[in-house]
């Protein structure tokens, strides 16, 4: 049965009139913080008093500074373009056998005086014993299973292999951006045991980090992870600090305090501080995450920035190899604008990589069709739950 919307429609009617009670104290704070952030002279103080203190929110870290704003540089002539998105098909314990699938899409764009584009898309079944549990090599009989929230986390990292593929299959003579959708920061991984973090991090995610690395000592290539519409607070949260009247800010003491200087700028965005702050095109200053999985990441740790494309305010994550050389830094700035302005404000090999990687929900029963017909093909029991054959049996 469908949903009754009828039913709910004084309930959204209530969420509009709160939310627009809200508008004008958040657009107040937002003042707040932009003066706040105007105030900010003395950076290798505030940078001391970041490092000294400890909170319970993320702060971010100070590279170059807090409130600069870097036009857009000039994009070269000819350069490349790669991407990799994914989508998968989850472990369903009511089917007659554990597996997924993950589908990874690609997108490889030549612009410049030969222009072109090649689309891919490449599935993958997983349904060894090897491939459903990452097992505790030093407990005998830990393991943790791939699905769910660490699927996502595993399709991550086949993204990013497959990256590294695209990468090394290119010609030296062109530079180029390799991009890829979201966060560079695996930051569940701190939800899961340490043997989970080596296979899925050490081993997996930060090899393949590496190899792009390396591959960027050979030709002229830069990464960039996109992140649209972002929710972050890192940067609002340095600016927290910034007005804490304490020298070393300890936030879980702070309910001792008096004042609550801080709370004046709880609930404003990054993307929002820097809307107010960017032109069209230009990027902000760099920032470090203080993320603590960002401690295993030595050479790749994450630096992002702001870059206001027109319709929005974009997180762009980068690491720091790429954040180290000025010229990765202006080639991917100038790549990821061009990209979302060809795009109407999205990367345009993201939303083309997408394409080629989603799975829709028939496209995944017709995927377990295939399963269980190759089952009975066979003569091997094909068991489901009775739950599953309840959902496709109407009984009233």
């Amino acid at each position: 049965m469908a949903l009754d919307l009828s039913k709910i429609v004084s309930q959204v009617a209530a969420m509009v009139a709160r939310l627009r009670a809200e508008s004008r104290q958040r657009q107040e704070r937002l003042e707040h913080a932009l003066t706040v952030l105007d105030r900010q002279d003395d950076i290798e103080r505030l940078r001391e008093k970041i490092n000294a203190s400890r909170t319970t929110w993320l702060v971010a870290g100070l590279v170059d500074g807090l409130g600069q704003c870097y036009p857009t540089p000039l994009v070269p002539a000819d350069f490349t373009v790669i991407a990799s998105d994914g989508s998968h098909i989850d472990v369903d314990r009511h089917r007659s056998t554990r597996c997924y699938l993950i589908n990874i899409g690609s997108v490889t764009l030549h612009c410049g005086a030969n222009p072109g584009a090649v689309l891919d898309s490449i599935p993958r079944l997983y349904a060894g014993d090897e491939d459903l549990v990452i097992v505790s090599p030093e407990q005998k009989g830990r393991e943790q299973p791939i699905e769910g929230a660490l699927l996502d986390l595993k399709r991550g990292v086949d993204e990013c292999r497959h990256l590294v593929e695209l990468a090394a299959a290119l010609p030296a003579d062109n530079p180029t951006l390799a991009l890829l959708d979201g966060s560079l920061i695996l930051w569940n991984l701190e939800a899961y045991a340490d043997f989970v973090t080596e296979e899925l991090l050490d081993r997996g995610y930060l090899s393949c980090l590496e190899g792009l690395r390396k591959l960027s000592q050979e030709k002229k290539l830069t990464l960039a992870g996109y992140i649209s519409f972002p929710r972050s607070t890192d940067v609002v949260n340095t600016l927290r600090v910034a007005v804490c009247p304490k020298e070393t800010v300890d936030s879980d003491r702070c309910p001792a305090c008096e004042t609550r200087e801080c709370d004046a700028l709880a609930g404003v965005r990054d993307r929002e501080l820097f809307a107010s702050l960017l032109e069209p095109g230009e990027r902000s200053a760099l920032f470090t995450s203080s993320s603590k999985i960002q401690q295993r990441y030595g050479p790749h740790q994450i630096h992002f920035f702001y870059l206001n494309v027109d319709d929005e305010v974009a997180r762009v994550e980068i690491p720091r190899w790429v954040a180290d050389d000025d010229g990765l830094l202006e080639l991917t700035h100038a790549f990821v604008h061009d990209q979302c302005r060809r795009g109407h404000g999205y990367p345009v090999a993201l939303s083309e990589a997408h394409e080629k990687a989603v799975v829709t929900g028939v496209d995944a029963e017709n995927f377990w069709r295939l399963v269980e017909a190759s089952l009975v093909e066979e003569h091997m029991p094909v068991t489901g739950s009775a739950k599953n054959r309840s959902k496709r049996t109407r009984w009233v």
